[in-house]
Parts: structure tokens; C-alpha cells; sequence
């Protein structure tokens, strides 16, 4: 069982080092007037990125004069670290994640948190008797790593355990398969994404899928322990230029219009992200859409500003939480424009006078019925 330090101390953020330089992908509007535009997803193609899939395929972007090109993540690429190379003008990436490549050197500045809410769990059976964080104690943890155990370690260190000592940290793989198997006691899962792979698992007691009985959620936004998750970012010396600035609104305002279309249009939305070639099935997407909505809706000062409250829970929690070796997510507070609003209150001005609903005040989950392998 391998343990692991987080991603800083494992020097993994510290290729995130950089700043633009003169290869910059975004050039000058050319045939058609549309300027070409770079974004970096931090992860494959799925319902997590639905609205910047929207925005393409319905011509969003191009009515703001852009030609938006989305770049796949994957599990060896930093979204924050192309972004800072200069090879995305604009990237997806949780904020903790972000700032620890920004004190190491990134220049990038979150200009729209467009998830207003965390949706990490970690899962155990039911029958398991762990109900909080402090039921970890003597037990097998499993997460990811790659800096999405930062709100795992801070509720534990919350409920008296020490990492290093009280737990036995297993590295785990991006799917269930280890809970099911019952190799650990505690998986790392996403609300939208791996918790749905449990319920899409059949029950070799009944023959018959899982259900939410069977299991028990740790959502860390209950615990307290929660960070903000997957934010735009854009490169913080080009947000001197002043095109570079009209640009970052334009494409905030399509972006804008692209969570809103998913939030209203959940299903032909996850036909989207399934035409654009995603691995997983409809009825898992459908899921991931309605889960992902529910991270972002309702948003009372409009979807994409940064609620300070928020950002300063992310900033303590990531000074002050260590992780088995002692190691912190962040050694000092942010220096610099490690935020801003103004440019998602000018997209939202913009939305609003466009008649775009930026609150979603009135949405309501769409009820979604699991299948076997999420088919």
C-alpha cells in the first residue's frame, strides 16, 4: 500500500513554474473576425465541463467573436501549469491545486469560480459503521492523490487524526473497484462522477444494483472541510493588456451562457458531452449533468463570482492542514491577483442585459435513474 505526500511535497506542482511567453495561442482575430482561444479542461471529456461544451457546439463563443478550442485533460496534464507555459489562454482547475502551483511560481489569476460548491465524498459501506471522519482511525483510506485529497486530510486533521500515523493511506485508482472489493474501508468519490459508479454496481447479495442504503457519504461540505473546486483561470500578466481583458469577458459571458443552456437543458446537454466522445454512458452523464448543476445552482450573486467567505476557508484550510509528512498545501497566504471579480461581473452584466438567468434561483434537480455500467 503506497502512502503519499501531497502533490507540493511531492514536487509535482513545481513544473507549474512559468509565466507567458511570446508563443501565446491567442492571436488576432483573423478569418471571420474570430479570435482563436485556448481552453484547458482538467480532466477528460464528461458532464464536469458540459457548459464549455455548450457554449461551443451551440455557437456561444462565436457570438463573442471566438473560436474556442477545448484542450482533454487527463491524468498527466496540470491545467495551471499549460496555462502558465503560455499553451492555453484560459484553463479548469480546482483553486487549492491552482494556488500551490501560483506559490511555486505559476502566474495565473481565478477570473470565475464557476462551482460554488465542493463535491468530493469519501464512501464507505454502510455496514463498514464509519458515519465521520473520525471512524478513519485504524482504517484504510483511499484517494487519488495529484492534489484531490487536500479536503480528505484537512477533515481528518479537523477530528483529532494525524495522517501519518492514525490511517493507512492507499493509493487509489479513478474508479470504485477497490471499495467494491473491499480493499479499503474508505473511497475518495466525486458526487458526480465515482459515487454514481457504486449505484451502477451490482450487488452481489441481491443480484440487484446498489442503492444509497448501502452506503455512507462523508461530504465534506458537512464536515467543514470543504475547498473550491473547478474555477477559470487566466494568465495574470496578460490581464495587463487590455485586449487580453475584453477577451476574458467575452469569454466569461458565452461561458456564462453555457452552464445556464446545461442547467436548463440537463439532457441534450449530456448528449453533447457524450457526442464529443466520452467514455461514459448516458445514463451516468445525465447523472454527472444533474450533480454538477447542483455544485453551481442556485448561485444568489450570479453564477461565477467568488464569494470571499469561500476563498478564505480554501486559503486557511490549505495553510493550516498537514498531511503525514507535515507538509501543507500552501506555506502563506497568496500574494498578488490570486482573484478577482471584476471580470465575471462585467460577463454577468452582459448575460443579464442579454436576459440570461445568472442566478438560477428557481432550478430543481432532475430525478435520474441509474443503469448497470451507467449505460
Amino acid at each position: 500500500m503506497r502512502k503519499f505526500a501531497f502533490v507540493i511535497a511531492a514536487g509535482l506542482v513545481l513544473s507549474a513554474c512559468g509565466t507567458a511567453d511570446s508563443t501565446s495561442p491567442t492571436t488576432p482575430a483573423g478569418a471571420g473576425g474570430m479570435t482563436t482561444v485556448k481552453l484547458q479542461l482538467q480532466w477528460f471529456y464528461q458532464a464536469q465541463f458540459a457548459g464549455y461544451i455548450a457554449a461551443v457546439d451551440k455557437g456561444f463563443y462565436k457570438e463573442q467573436g471566438l473560436d474556442v478550442q477545448l484542450l482533454e485533460g487527463g491524468v498527466d496534464i496540470v491545467p495551471q501549469t499549460v496555462l502558465a507555459q503560455g499553451k492555453a489562454d484560459y484553463a479548469v482547475a480546482w483553486v487549492p491545486k491552482a494556488l500551490a502551483s501560483r506559490e511555486q511560481g505559476a502566474g495565473i489569476t481565478d477570473v470565475g469560480q464557476i462551482f460554488a460548491r465542493s463535491g468530493t465524498y469519501q464512501v464507505a459501506f454502510a455496514s463498514s459503521n464509519i458515519k465521520s471522519p473520525a471512524d478513519f482511525k485504524g482504517k484504510k483510506v483511499g484517494n487519488w492523490g495529484f492534489g484531490n485529497e487536500f479536503e480528505l486530510f484537512a477533515g481528518m486533521t479537523k477530528a483529532g487524526l494525524d495522517p501519518g500515523k492514525d490511517v493507512t493511506l492507499v493509493q487509489q485508482q479513478f474508479d470504485m473497484q477497490a471499495l467494491l472489493k473491499k480493499e479499503i474501508d474508505v473511497a475518495q468519490a466525486m458526487s458526480y462522477n465515482e459515487y454514481a459508479q457504486l449505484l451502477e454496481a451490482t450487488n452481489p447479495a441481491t443480484g440487484k444494483l446498489y442503492q444509497p442504503a448501502d452506503f455512507q457519504i462523508i461530504d465534506w461540505k458537512t464536515v467543514g472541510s470543504s475547498m473550491l473546486q473547478d474555477a477559470v483561470w487566466a494568465n495574470t500578466e496578460k490581464l495587463k493588456d487590455k485586449a487580453y481583458q475584453d477577451q476574458t469577458v467575452k469569454f466569461l459571458t458565452a461561458t456564462i451562457k453555457g452552464w445556464a443552456y446545461c442547467r436548463d437543458h440537463a439532457e441534450e446537454c449530456r448528449d453533447l458531452v457524450v457526442a464529443k466522445g466520452s467514455k461514459l454512458g448516458k445514463t451516468h452523464q445525465l447523472w454527472q449533468m444533474n450533480e454538477v448543476n447542483k455544485l453551481i445552482w442556485p448561485s444568489t450573486g450570479g453564477v461565477g463570482l467568488i464569494n470571499e467567505a469561500d476563498w478564505t476557508r480554501t486559503v486557511d484550510i490549505s495553510m493550516t492542514t498537514k498531511n503525514q509528512t507535515g507538509d501543507t498545501v500552501l506555506k502563506k497566504k497568496p500574494e498578488g491577483q490570486a482573484y478577482t471579480n471584476d471580470y465575471m461581473q462585467k460577463a454577468l452584466d452582459a448575460a443579464k442585459a442579454a436576459g440570461i438567468d445568472t442566478t438560477g434561483s428557481s432550478f430543481a434537480p432532475t430525478p435520474v435513474t441509474l443503469t448497470a455500467g451507467g449505460a
